[in-house]
């Protein structure tokens, strides 16, 4: 009874393993920086490309602004609608407490 009770609890890890690693290997949109410009001490302009491979997904992107100092300036989420094409570039104003001198994306999840 035991062994049985064990194999089915190997059983169930084994599919909840599996399920979890297809999801993440897939993710909703895959976005990053690729472009930066300082505007003034407190704005900067981010170029955000996205990449969806399900473009009628709406999705939320999370990026930050860095100072100098590594210090976080400057925090915004950023809603993408749905599309007919499977790649975007947005540029997002970003308000920031200081001067920063990078950003980066924090990751993207299904609005």
């Amino acid at each position: 009874m035991v062994v049985v009770l064990v194999g089915i609890g190997v059983a169930l890890a084994g599919t909840w393993l599996v399920v979890t690693a297809w999801q993440r290997a897939r993710p909703p949109a895959v976005a990053e920086v690729s472009g930066f410009q300082v505007v003034s001490d407190t704005k900067v302009d981010v170029t955000l490309s996205v990449e969806r491979p399900n473009p009628a997904v709406v999705v939320t992107c999370r990026l930050i602004a860095q100072a100098q100092d590594l210090q976080l300036v400057g925090e915004q989420a950023v809603s993408l609608p749905a599309s007919n094409q499977d790649q975007v570039d947005v540029v997002v104003s970003m308000v920031t407490l200081r001067r920063a001198v990078s950003a980066t994306v924090r990751g993207c999840t299904p609005a």
